[in-house]
């Protein structure tokens, strides 16, 4: 029986393994869920025969159980999100999950998503693009390390305002400050960004409409009364955590 999970967290059953099982009773249980071994069975980029499975997880503080193809490339362990499942076992979740993945296709799974349409002019392009993650980057967190070493605590990747598509890398609820933290390259800085020699139209439009929404983002929040910092990945983490924390302190609300 389906269950939507709206008034609590999912049980360990719906998506947990047994403790305690096996290699050999873990395969049996994919094998089960998939249909028989056979369903299992994926070439990889090399021409390799691999055993591929399904692995349930639920991300901390939800109340939705997704699942995943997994498997193995030389060395690595590959994964694509297949589906959100929302069965009461995690043996019928197993089984939704792969009924899903034979549906469409395991080696559809198997490729990466991408545009109908490749803006990269090269694989290490490409390869670039894809390396450009949305949060969780080298300069955010040496900077939340030090915001967070002067006594400050903040909330991540979130949008500042309820109904505002824009998410803020830290968020000061209370003293209303939200801090982007802007790559040289993507966002246009005056210091160190250089155009591209190749797809020049492309590109630069690009840049020219992430500074725009910059511009936009900032004259959201500062009519709705919010203080907005933003921070050049090439700044000193420290010099900008002090700067944040000046800002922070002068418009945090008193405790009464």
């Amino acid at each position: 029986m389906a269950t939507q999970w709206r008034d609590a967290r999912p049980t360990d059953s719906a998506w947990k393994p047994t403790k305690g099982m096996s290699a050999t009773e873990r395969a049996v249980e994919q094998d089960k869920a998939a249909g028989g071994r056979t369903k299992r069975l994926l070439s990889t980029a090399s021409g390799r025969t691999v055993l591929a499975s399904i692995c349930l997880r639920l991300p901390a503080k939800s109340r939705r159980v997704y699942a995943y193809l997994r498997w193995p490339e030389g060395r690595k362990t590959r994964e694509r999100y297949v589906c959100q499942v929302s069965c009461d076992t995690r043996e019928e979740n197993l089984a939704q999950a792969w009924r899903q993945a034979l549906s469409v296709g395991l080696a559809s799974l198997q490729q990466p998503k991408e545009s109908a349409r490749s803006w990269a002019s090269s694989p290490a392009v490409r390869s670039v693009m894809r390396a450009n993650r949305p949060r969780d980057t080298r300069p955010e967190l040496a900077l939340r390390s030090a915001v967070h070493a002067l006594g400050l605590r903040y909330r991540v990747d979130r949008p500042p305002l309820a109904g505002l598509r824009r998410r803020a890398d830290l968020v000061f609820s209370g003293a209303r400050v939200a801090v982007f933290v802007d790559g040289c390259f993507w966002h246009g800085c005056a210091e160190h960004y250089r155009p591209s020699t190749r797809n020049v139209e492309f590109w630069s439009g690009k840049v020219a409409d992430n500074r725009k929404r910059d511009e936009e983002t900032d004259s959201l929040l500062t009519a709705a009364g919010w203080t907005v910092i933003r921070v050049w990945e090439h700044e000193d983490p420290q010099g900008a955590a002090r700067r944040i924390a000046t800002a922070v302190l002068a418009l945090r609300t008193p405790r009464r």
